[in-house]
């Protein structure tokens, strides 16, 4: 509540307290539009955007040891499907071999092959990580990539190959239908009915 004492004790306290004096006004008219400034801040982030769209990250992992089985199955992935996956009893359309790769090199092929898979329309693919057993620390590039694929939403599953397909060095992964395979898809259930 308002209280006269307190109106009286903050006079007080501002006796010989001048105001600042602006001598300066910024006369320029919003409708002329952005600044150059503007204009160049805005072109930097467009440019960021187009430069790298990857967001595969190579900040912490969490480790996994060299002869880990290691796997993902997003949700709505039916079982036999999985199954079938795990089991590599579907054909591989596609190999990205990561060995002798850094961690770097390796983010940005892994994000590339994917979007190419996907473009292309291939639903099965496999990816050579390696053990590293040998590598300081064990298996960092195989927990990178156990890290990178379910933050793709186009990888719907993955799991560790088979031993003739490479064992707990290569993955199986599961893309989802691009729109092209969706439609075909759709059409050769049509023409069944």
């Amino acid at each position: 509540m308002f209280n006269p004492e307190d109106e009286d004790l903050f006079r007080k306290e501002l006796e010989g307290v001048k105001p600042l004096v602006q001598n300066r006004v910024s006369i320029r008219n919003s409708a002329q539009g952005p600044s150059e400034a503007q204009l160049a801040r805005r072109e930097a982030a467009i440019t960021d955007l187009k430069r790298d769209e990857n967001l595969l990250t190579t900040e912490y992992v969490e480790m996994v040891d060299p002869h880990d089985i290691i796997e993902y199955k997003r949700p709505g992935v039916q079982e036999g499907v999985y199954r079938k996956l795990r089991l590599g009893k579907y054909s591989v359309d596609a190999v990205l071999d990561l060995h002798r790769k850094t961690v770097e090199q390796s983010r940005t092929e892994v994000f590339e092959f994917i979007q190419e898979c996907t473009r292309m329309g291939l639903r099965t693919v496999m990816i050579l990580h390696g053990k590293g057993d040998r590598s300081q620390p064990p298996a960092l590039l195989k927990s990178y990539v156990n890290k990178w694929l379910p933050s793709l939403p186009v990888v719907m599953a993955f799991h560790s190959a088979q031993k003739h397909h490479g064992g707990a060095g290569a993955l199986y992964v599961l893309l989802k239908k691009n729109a092209e395979k969706k439609q075909e898809n759709r059409e050769r259930h049509l023409r069944g009915r």
